[in-house]
């Protein structure tokens, strides 16, 4: 997506919709670094101190990050992340995973009853790829498999709500499914039975596999505290 030449009038908020679009669309993605303060200034034909305000205010809403001496990061893909990434910087771990076992168990629920046979599709294929992840010993990838894969169930859903708070809440899981990967000492989680429920359309028994799944989770975790 290219940045067009902006007009005079209210120069810095249709900036800064801009640089929401860049990272919206995923032209500027997550954790990535964006371009510097005067290619942007250059390419949309402003001044450095617009620039600067309109990152600024982006950085204030939570979806950029400043960082002294090497640039400016994108954090968060919408307002309600960055918000939400806030909040969360400042829960405990057993929160965070409360919260998820609420949209997974769910999410679960609802993919087996709404699944079509292209998202039946996907989640194997994403189910593949995490086995694949922890084959490897990967901790990085399997993060990301692992995400993706409750990603999948969750579009199952086709409830949209759910499933863009999901995608803001993924930034707070990446860090509590990397946390939890450390309190289980290496102990794989199987998500064959969550899979095969949703493909089945069973979903008392997809509920059940996702609600087991992370109450494994949530021992580990308890467990870790307590020995700490």
């Amino acid at each position: 997506m290219s940045l067009r030449t902006a007009q005079r009038a209210s120069l810095v908020d249709q900036v800064i919709e801009q640089l929401k679009e860049q990272i919206t669309s995923g032209s500027w993605p997550m954790n990535g670094k964006i371009p510097t303060e005067t290619a942007l200034a250059e390419q949309l034909g402003v001044g450095r101190n617009t620039v600067r305000e309109a990152v600024r205010a982006l950085t204030h809403a939570g979806l950029l990050e400043c960082r002294q001496g090497d640039g400016t990061y994108v954090r968060a893909t919408s307002e309600l992340s960055g918000a939400m990434l806030r909040r969360l910087r400042q829960a405990e771990q057993l929160e965070i995973l409360e919260v998820r076992r609420a949209l997974e168990v769910e999410s679960a629920r609802l993919a087996a009853t709404r699944r079509t046979d292209e998202d039946i599709r996907r989640i194997e294929e994403a189910l593949a790829e995490r086995e694949r992840a922890w084959q490897l010993d990967d901790p990085d990838f399997f993060v990301e498999a692992d995400l993706a894969f409750h990603m999948a169930v969750a579009h199952a859903t086709h409830n949209l709500v759910l499933i863009d708070l999901y995608e803001d809440f993924s930034a707070a899981l990446r860090a509590s499914i990397t946390a939890a990967g450390t309190s289980l000492n290496k102990s794989y989680i199987p998500h064959d039975a969550i899979a095969r429920a949703i493909a089945a359309g069973d979903a008392t028994a997809a509920e059940r596999a996702g609600h087991a799944c992370m109450e494994h989770i949530l021992i580990a975790l308890t467990e870790s505290e307590s020995e700490s």
